[in-house]
Order: C-alpha cells, then sequence, then structure tokens
C-alpha cells in the first residue's frame, strides 16, 4: 500500500476521569498531564530517559495490555527473583491475572497506597519494608520493584532504596504507561536494568558461572524472547565459525546475565532491546541486527556475526552451506500464494512477515507497534524492496485500515484486527500465539510458519460459511 491511515488524536476523549491522584488524573490522566507530574515530582531525568529510549506513538496510551506487565512477566521467569508492583489495585489486579493467564506460578509482591502515603511520603517507607522483608539471600539472588503510573506521576524514588540487602540485589524501576509505549520495550526496561548491575558486578571482580555454562567457545548472545528450540537451532548453524550460544536474553537466572556479557556478538533478534543494547556497547560488544530467517535473511545473518566475531571466509562458508540448504528445502516444501495482512506488539513482526514473503506470500503491510531503531533498518529496508510498506509504531486504527484496503487472503494480527477480519469472512490468527509456540528461525522456522498460514487458508470457505449463517447475529 502507498501510506497508511492518518493516526487516531494524541488527546483522547475523558482523559481527566480517574480520581484526584497524580496531579488530578489518577492513571487516567492523560499521557501529557502524568508526564508533566512526574516532572514536577522531582522525575524529569527519568522521563527525558524514557522517551530517548521508547519514543512515543501516536496514541494516547497504549492500545496493546498494560506495558508493565512486560518487567513483571521477565522477573516472574527468573529463577531468585521475587517481584513486586507498586501501582493502583486495578493495575495490580489485572497485571497479576495476566500473569496467571500467562502461566505464572510466582507470587506477585503488592504495595498498596492511598492518597495519605502518597502525599506524606510514607508509601516509600512502605516499599522499603517490604523489600527488607523479602531480601532473603537463602531465596533471592534480587527483588525488583516495579513501579506504575501513579506512583512514578507522584515521584515514588525507587532509586533511593538500598543497591543491596544482606547480598540480595534491589532492582527499582519506573514502568509508567505514560512512559513505555508496549509491554515488549517493558522487557528491555528490566533487562537493561539488570544488565547495568551485572556489568559493575563484573567490572569489580569475579563472579558466578551460569548454570549451563559454555564449552570454553566464544559465544554469541540472543536478545529477544524466542521459542526454546530457536537458541538450540542457532547454536548448530555458528558451529562451524567455532562459536556457540551464550545464555540469550531476557535471563532466566541472575547468573545467566554475567554470560551474556561475556559473548563476544549479540545478536539484536528483537531490535527494541534499547537499554540493554547500550549496556552491551558499554561493554564493548559488536551488536548484529536481524536474524537467521529465510534463505537471505539467514545468509545474511552468519556472515554478519561471522565478520563481528572475527571469522574467516572460509567458516563463514561452511555456516552457509550447512544452514541454507535445509532451509531452502523447507520453503520449497511450503510455497504459499496468499495475500496477508500482518501486523502484532511483539517485535518479531517484521521477521516473520520477511520469511513469509520468502515462502512465497505476497505481503503489501506490516504494522508493529514497536519503534524503528538502528538494529531493524535491515528488515526494513529488505520488506520495502519487496513492495512492503512497514508502518512502525502502528495503531490499531492503522492495523484496520491496512486490512481494509489490501483486502487479504489471510490475517496475522492482534485480537481486535483478527476478530474485525473473522466478522467479514476472512481467515485469521493472532500474533502472539502464532509465534510464540512455534519456532521461527533457521530450517524449522521455514517449515513451521508457513505450513499453519497453508493449512488456515485452505480452509477459507468455512468462514465464508459461518458469516453466511450467522449474519449479523452476535
Amino acid at each position: 500500500m502507498d501510506q497508511a491511515v492518518a493516526p487516531p488524536d494524541s488527546e483522547a476523549p475523558g482523559s481527566d476521569a480517574g480520581g484526584s491522584e497524580a496531579g488530578g488524573g489518577g492513571c487516567h490522566g492523560g499521557r501529557e498531564r502524568m508526564q508533566a507530574a512526574a516532572r514536577e515530582a522531582g522525575g524529569g531525568a527519568l522521563m527525558a530517559q524514557l522517551m530517548r529510549d521508547y519514543p512515543r506513538g501516536p496514541h494516547e496510551q497504549p492500545q496493546s495490555m498494560c506495558p508493565a506487565f512486560g518487567s513483571l512477566r521477565i522477573g516472574l521467569r527468573m529463577r531468585r527473583v521475587a517481584t513486586v508492583l507498586c501501582g493502583s489495585a486495578c493495575c495490580v489486579y489485572g497485571l497479576s491475572f495476566t500473569a496467571r493467564f500467562y502461566g505464572a506460578r510466582r507470587t506477585v509482591g503488592y504495595v498498596p497506597f492511598n492518597s495519605e502515603t502518597l502525599v506524606r511520603g510514607t508509601l516509600f517507607e512502605d516499599i522499603r519494608d517490604a523489600v527488607v522483608g523479602l531480601a532473603d539471600k537463602a531465596l533471592h539472588d534480587a527483588v525488583v520493584v516495579i513501579n506504575l503510573c501513579v506512583p512514578t506521576a507522584s515521584g515514588v524514588p525507587l532509586d533511593r532504596l538500598p543497591r543491596e540487602i544482606d547480598g540480595v540485589r534491589v532492582i527499582g524501576i519506573d514502568v509508567p504507561g505514560f512512559g513505555v509505549p508496549t509491554h515488549a520495550e517493558a522487557k528491555d526496561v528490566l533487562t537493561g536494568a539488570m544488565l547495568a548491575r551485572a556489568r559493575s558486578e563484573i567490572e569489580q571482580g569475579p563472579v558466578q558461572r551460569p548454570r549451563e555454562a559454555g564449552d570454553g567457545r566464544a559465544a554469541v548472545a540472543l536478545v529477544g524472547e524466542m521459542f526454546p528450540a530457536d537458541s538450540a537451532g542457532l547454536g548448530a548453524m555458528l558451529e562451524p565459525m567455532g562459536l556457540g550460544v551464550a545464555p540469550p536474553l531476557p535471563a532466566r537466572e541472575w547468573r545467566d546475565l554475567y554470560g551474556a556479557l561475556d559473548a563476544c556478538v549479540v545478536a539484536a533478534v528483537h531490535p527494541f532491546y534499547t537499554a540493554s543494547l547500550r549496556e552491551f556497547d558499554r561493554a564493548g560488544r559488536p551488536v548484529v541486527g536481524s536474524a537467521p530467517v529465510g534463505l537471505s535473511g539467514t545468509e545474511h545473518w552468519l556472515e554478519a556475526v561471522g565478520r563481528a566475531a572475527g571469522a574467516g571466509a572460509a567458516q563463514i562458508g561452511a555456516a552457509r552451506d550447512r544452514a541454507l540448504p535445509a532451509i531452502r528445502a523447507a520453503l520449497e516444501g511450503a510455497r504459499l500464494s496468499a495475500r496477508i495482512s500482518l501486523s502484532g506488539y511483539e517485535g518479531s513482526e517484521l521477521l516473520v512477515a520477511r520469511l513469509l514473503c520468502e515462502a512465497g506470500a505476497t505481503i503489501p503491510y506490516v504494522g508493529t507497534a514497536c519503534p524503528r531503531t538502528p538494529w531493524s533498518e535491515e528488515d526494513r529496508d529488505w520488506l520495502e524492496r519487496h513492495g512492503t510498506h512497514v508502518q512502525f509504531r502502528a495503531a490499531l486504527e492503522q492495523d484496520l485500515a491496512a486490512m481494509r484496503e489490501i483486502r487479504p487472503d489471510f490475517v496475522i494480527g492482534t485480537t481486535p484486527v483478527v476478530q474485525k477480519a473473522k466478522e467479514g469472512g476472512t481467515p485469521g490468527i493472532y500474533f502472539t500465539n502464532m509465534v510464540s509456540s512455534r519456532p521461527l528461525l533457521g530450517a524449522a522456522g521455514a517449515a513451521a510458519l508457513p505450513a499453519i498460514v497453508a493449512a488456515q487458508t485452505r480452509g477459507a470457505e468455512r468462514y465464508g460459511r459461518m458469516v453466511s449463517f450467522f449474519g449479523s447475529a452476535g
């Protein structure tokens, strides 16, 4: 498509609803008002850094789930890490429910507050007391405290918490919806804060080895949540160059952070981890964008990683010779002829689109809620050269307008986009469900993702029958 629909107005109606907290708006007070309150409460430097790392989108507030879920998810998945939320009770309830929905089996800590504890400043003391109570070295390597919108706007100073209590690290972060646009980027907020602490610990002396330490080979650190089998597949691709795979990020255990920082090259598979990649840059580690998806993507990625790691031309050629034939065979066995609209908020949308294009699909539009970064340029350029309009910081309205304009055979998108497609008789699948339970990289990804699209498009007539049967009911 030639151009995207204009984004919605930045000032949403009803932005004054929600009570008297944080300068009169509560957590529904509107982005501009909440940002101003945070600056007035002494958070000017924090807001400036968030604006630099996560440039704002066109809409008033995030259009996906609460961004703080990204940080909460990372904390809950780590061994020996306690996670505590401080925010409005309704927000904490929603985040806890979502965490359970996605399979978390860990306790979510909560420090409640009211107008009095905010005004008197005793909320900070309550948080400190909660952290002290959790700081048990026998149970935890770290305690993570996450400020949501109202405590951030009210200036609750998590940076004044002790850095360590009885050998347990304390990591305090602010993840307000008016400062972090997506839950994907909130994963970077916590991962970046943890990497910064781990890097300072490495600089001070010897640190603990990762639980699954490598075999001494130079390693590549993978940044971005991936299907578990993808890491093993990448290890096989890298082996001809004498490289291994470092513990991936986001980490599953504190000591894994040391292993990632020890890597010789960093692969920004998800390109929006701005704060995390900044820590690798400070540690002197080169960063390579994109990922081994499809034939051209894999060939380019192996060459870029090999050069960054100092591998010779023969080693890079051997890696290509091992990886590419299997990918070529997988793509030839799963050819597509569908016209697809693709959108999501996970950050891997460009990679998925690139793979499906190589499988034969026509993809006029890709929308991602994440921002354009230097590490997404390779994929953006490739897609645009193949006729795809890439919309960074896409709003729901833009995704829907693109779908109406291109009239796709199949839709991959967020829940409201796929719902709208199915209402019109077009088959579709939720992006997160598609990519979270299947490999994306290498030959495994080339076989898995095109296969599910092919299966769904073969049953397209079912959607037409359902629309005809139900009509406007429901």
